[in-house]
């Protein structure tokens, strides 16, 4: 079974391709269950999101699809949702959805993994980058609102890694997300970023492993040529470190199959 969790729209205005071309590419690619995880409206960087408006359209339009694709594909509904204290919408924290997923994009309001932004890692001490953004991290499972949290170490986007133990920067975070009983994603963006990598790295996927973490699978597609691409690597990590099973969720269960 393929499982794919995380993939966007051309509402983000970064995204290109009709919902129904990614729908049909996953199919092409023998997925089985496909989520749209589009960016959620929030009070904040307004251009690389829907609006508020759109979220009616974009939960029907995906509610139509499943519909009409059902007998060939199970599609999810759901958001990705950055997570910003103060800035997050209650209209999507309280939709209809089948899973939002939680994710770190600003720290301090800083949008760390936007190139036009990269100067801000100079003159910094780069082990405090990660404290602070683990710490969001932590927060985010924190607060209960999500199921799956988006790119866990996306703060390595750029290749600017602490001299700190990545693990123990990473520890309080991974504790609440067993706590809360979130699952993560294995992400294979990172790939096609100047890491090379998937998100998480394999230490912190060891780790999870050993903690009893749950994991899912992402393309994390802004265009339907992303779907799947790296699928094949990223369960086979997985299965190398020992997992045998991955989640999804339908209406925020989470439900258990075989990798």
């Amino acid at each position: 079974m393929i499982i794919d969790l995380h993939n966007h729209t051309a509402r983000c205005n970064h995204a290109v391709g009709s919902e129904e071309e990614y729908i049909k590419e996953a199919i092409k690619n023998n997925i089985d269950i496909f989520g749209f995880s589009d960016h959620a409206p929030m009070k904040f960087d307004y251009k690389n999101r829907m609006t508020l408006a759109q979220c009616d359209e974009y939960e029907n339009k995906i509610n139509s699809l499943k519909t009409k694709y059902k007998k060939d594909i199970l599609i999810l509904l759901a958001y990705e949702v950055d997570y910003l204290l103060g800035y997050m919408e209650d209209r999507v924290l309280q939709s209809n959805v089948d899973y939002l997923i939680g994710s770190v994009h600003f720290i301090n309001k800083w949008g760390f993994d936007n190139p036009e932004f990269i100067s801000k890692y100079q003159n910094q001490n780069i082990d405090k980058i990660w404290e602070d953004y683990f710490l969001a991290i932590t927060n985010l499972a924190k607060c209960d609102k999500f199921q799956i949290v988006g790119h866990l170490d996306l703060i390595k986007v750029f290749k600017f890694l602490p001299k700190k133990d990545i693990r123990l920067i990473a520890k309080d975070a991974l504790q609440e997300i067993k706590n809360y009983n979130l699952a993560i994603e294995i992400n294979g963006s990172g790939f096609d970023k100047p890491i090379k990598e998937q998100y998480p790295s394999k230490e912190i996927l060891e780790i999870c492993f050993e903690m009893g973490i749950d994991i899912t699978f992402s393309s994390d597609a802004h265009n339907k040529d992303e779907i799947n691409l790296y699928n094949k690597k990223c369960t086979n990590l997985a299965k190398s470190i020992g997992y045998k099973e991955m989640v999804y969720f339908k209406d925020r269960e989470k439900i258990r199959v075989a990798i």
